[in-house]
């Protein structure tokens, strides 16, 4: 299975002892992180590459429609068999984990414990593993952090001493993965030496990392409604701009048709007040796509700068720009040029100097390192495909001791993946939402500290599956002089 010689030896000469050594070496927590990063749903057909003895196929088995235990060893799988024998939606594969036996994109989840440090090219079976995902499809791995216990590499038949969890993440960066997170299962490792008795026990770490297959023209069809969107002036989130329900974006509630024109509705309720609205120009109030009012959180201060992500017509930005006054800056970013065309020329029709608005990514934002006070965004975020990419640009862009202050879509639960791996369907505010606890994972990963969330105004439900919006406060840890001052 994409391994060395010694590692394939090792297996099948430990295949009947090897469930013995396995609950000596890690427990079912370990298991137990892998099944909860990877937010199954019991329609999902998933594979467990390297299963051994089953034991992660064991934990996979009650919650999807069906398990592919995965080894190079006929023994191994003769014992994982005998193992799962009381579940029969597991089904066993001889195959060598450098030409897995599957279609590109035929499945929906790829596990694979304690498999990586036996492969001598850990980033081509990465790369096979991602090769038969679905778009959307989810990678999880859970493996050793790097140790210094050399003798595995003779007993163990390791062709790795665990790995750098920094390596992991540009892994899986390299293999086109997005939303990736590399954490602590709080769970170790452990063995003992059989050769050297003078060798201490290992006590090794285990981590997770878990990454999504990216959806191929997710950025298209949300840049293109957008478009649309600027285009008419008359429509709220939707992936048909004309539709009825999307035509009044100035009432105080929108309702937006999730899947085509089907039954199931989120309600759009921004929280801005009528005096709010009245102090902003008429043609970025009249086109507000927001699902909350994260300037109602961010505390803006006079003299500060101030980026908004994803800005759209300008409101958010304009009202902070009343707030940080002449003696401040606010930037808004948006990636559609119509709407940062109309933005402009209502900033120059109203009068406000101390805005300016760039064309530009939030993956890959136009704007120098550590220069930003603030950060807003508006139910933007969700739109993007690599939200991890997103929050770690937003720590790059923001000054030691900045904030982070937004709204944005999140669900309850896992959505299905024939939802969020449809291109179509990105650009309606909902299918790219994730997970409440994935959604802050991700901000923590990108190296955010004080990460709260409060549940706001908009919300509804998809597949069963709750959808609501959250108001997210975070900061960027300060530095010296500045931490100091911030904690007086």
């Amino acid at each position: 299975m994409n391994r060395t010689q010694a590692s394939s030896h090792h297996f099948v000469q430990m295949a009947e002892e090897s469930e013995t050594l396995r609950v000596g070496y890690f427990p079912e927590a370990v298991r137990e992180a892998a099944i909860a990063a990877a937010y199954l749903r019991p329609e999902l057909v998933v594979a467990d590459i390297g299963t051994g003895t089953g034991f992660i196929a064991a934990g996979l088995a009650p919650l999807v429609r069906q398990v592919i235990a995965v080894d190079g060893s006929a023994a191994m799988l003769a014992v994982a068999q005998r193992n799962l024998a009381a579940f029969e939606n597991v089904t066993y594969r001889v195959a060598d984990g450098a030409a897995l036996p599957f279609a590109d994109g035929s499945l929906d989840a790829v596990f694979a414990n304690m498999y990586l440090h036996h492969c001598p090219e850990p980033l081509a079976a990465l790369t096979e593993m991602v090769r038969v995902l679905r778009p959307g499809g989810r990678l999880v791995l859970t493996d050793l952090d790097q140790h210094t216990h050399t003798w595995m590499r003779e007993e163990m038949a390791d062709a790795w001493l665990g790995f750098d969890r920094g390596q992991v993440k540009i892994w899986l960066r390299q293999v086109g993965l997005v939303n990736r997170i590399v954490d602590c299962t709080s769970q170790p490792c452990c063995a003992d030496a059989a050769t050297d008795a003078s060798a201490d026990q290992a006590q090794i770490s285990v981590f997770v990392a878990t990454g999504s297959r990216r959806v191929s023209g997710a950025r298209e069809a949300v840049q293109a409604n957008y478009g649309a969107v600027a285009a008419s002036g008359a429509s709220c989130c939707g992936s048909d701009p004309t539709a009825s329900a999307q035509s009044d974006c100035c009432a105080p509630t929108n309702a937006m048709p999730l899947i085509d024109s089907g039954p199931e509705l989120v309600l759009y309720e921004t929280g801005y007040t009528p005096d709010q609205l009245d102090a902003i120009p008429v043609a970025a109030a009249g086109l507000s796509l927001g699902c909350g009012n994260p300037t109602a959180i961010a505390s803006l201060k006079p003299g500060e700068v101030v980026l908004d992500i994803g800005s759209g017509a300008g409101i958010d930005a304009f009202f902070a720009a009343r707030r940080v006054g002449a003696q401040g800056r606010v930037i808004g970013l948006d990636m559609t040029p119509a709407m940062i065309e109309r933005a402009r020329q209502s900033a120059a029709a109203a009068g406000f100097a101390n805005v300016e608005f760039r064309l530009g990514q939030a993956e890959a934002m136009p704007v120098e390192s550590a220069t930003v006070d603030v950060i807003l965004s508006n139910c933007v975020i969700n739109l993007a495909e690599d939200k991890g990419q997103v929050f770690e640009e937003a720590h790059r862009v923001l000054k030691p001791g900045g904030r982070l202050s937004i709204s944005d879509m999140v669900t309850a639960g896992p959505l299905p993946i024939d939802a969020r791996g449809d291109a179509r369907l990105w650009s309606g505010c909902v299918n790219g939402a994730l997970p409440e606890q994935e959604y802050l994972a991700l901000v923590q990963q990108a190296g955010f500290t004080d990460v709260t969330a409060k549940r706001s105004l908009s919300g509804g439900e998809l597949a069963g599956v709750q959808v609501y919006s959250i108001s997210v406060s975070a900061r960027k840890l300060a530095s010296g002089s500045a931490r100091a001052a911030l904690d007086q």
